[in-house]
């Protein structure tokens, strides 16, 4: 016979496991001896391992008590039924742990294979990375709603890159992106020399009043360099130029299905096209210059009606 601890010991479980099996009305509670302490037989070990074993394969503990006291068939049933349940857990897990295992690469864990394979391609030929970002962000969305068309968007994608013309537009769009955020620094630094000398000034003055010096001294002048926004529009008109003509060659050549064919719902299209400007900023003047070139959109392109004369 066994104390309550050595059977909790042969079970692999624990003392207060036991007791709590007790309180549910799942392991019988045996009688105390004459000393004063409940004894178990073999048979209590063999219930105990069954509550365990059941309990650990996440059935509830009410459904535990009717297994049981249920026949061989239904027992034997019930642990098919529930092997099935485990099975399909660990196949799950498992799809996880590969989902965790790409997410080391940072694209791979929202996005099929065809197109992470067309970003790497992206990064490969040189592309900014804040637009392999934008246009991660993009594809995201889209393949979630049209998994079926993961390939074909591709497959055209592909193609396209294949042309020297929309690979030379990616290069420059990162250049404009780069240009872009040198004027915001320069600007940010102007903007911060403005402040220091304008406090400089009203440091000077107060001295001059009281020396009577006469006019305030400033600092040195400071010049932005040699970067500026009509620069970055003048960069911007050129890249909008080669970048209709691109698009219009294309669509007069495949035809417009051919530029567009994505077939987004209204809500989803500025959602996206927000996300691309987020990113890559330029890239909203760039749709106002393509609009006055006859087309419009960014996520989706359409050409715009003829102007009448």
């Amino acid at each position: 016979m066994l104390t309550i601890g050595e059977l909790a010991t042969y079970a692999g479980v624990t003392v207060r496991a036991v007791r709590h099996y007790h309180a549910k009305g799942l392991l019988p509670e045996p009688d105390r001896d004459h000393s004063g302490y409940r004894r178990y037989d073999a048979s209590a070990v063999v219930e105990l391992i069954r509550i365990r074993t059941l309990a650990e394969a996440g059935v509830p503990l009410a459904r535990v008590r009717e297994l049981l006291r249920a026949g061989e068939e239904e027992f034997a049933a019930a642990v098919a039924d529930i092997d099935r349940r485990l099975r399909a857990e660990i196949r799950e897990r498992q799809l996880h742990r590969e989902r965790i295992a790409r997410l080391s690469s940072g694209d791979g864990l929202a996005l099929p294979p065809e197109v992470v394979a067309y970003l790497d391609r992206l990064r490969e030929l040189g592309v900014d990375e804040r637009i392999v970002r934008a246009e991660r962000d993009g594809w995201i969305p889209l393949a979630a709603r049209s998994p079926e068309r993961v390939r074909e968007w591709m497959a055209r994608k592909h193609e396209q890159l294949a042309d020297p013309r929309l690979v030379a537009f990616y290069l420059t769009l990162s250049r404009a992106l780069d240009r872009s955020e040198s004027l915001d620094r320069t600007e940010d630094r102007t903007a911060d020399r403005t402040a220091d000398r304008t406090a400089d000034w009203t440091e000077d003055r107060t001295a001059d009043r009281t020396a009577d010096r006469g006019e305030p001294k400033s600092r040195a002048d400071h010049r932005a360099g040699p970067l500026s926004r009509a620069d970055e529009d003048s960069c911007l008109v050129e890249l909008a130029d080669e970048l209709a003509a691109y698009i219009t060659r294309m669509a007069d050549e495949q035809g417009e299905h051919y530029v567009d064919d994505i077939d987004l719902e209204p809500p989803l299209v500025p959602l996206m096209d927000t996300l691309a400007f987020d990113t890559v900023p330029p890239a909203r003047r760039l749709t106002e210059l393509l609009r006055q070139r006859g087309w419009t959109g960014w996520t989706k392109l359409e050409r715009l009606p003829p102007q009448p004369e």
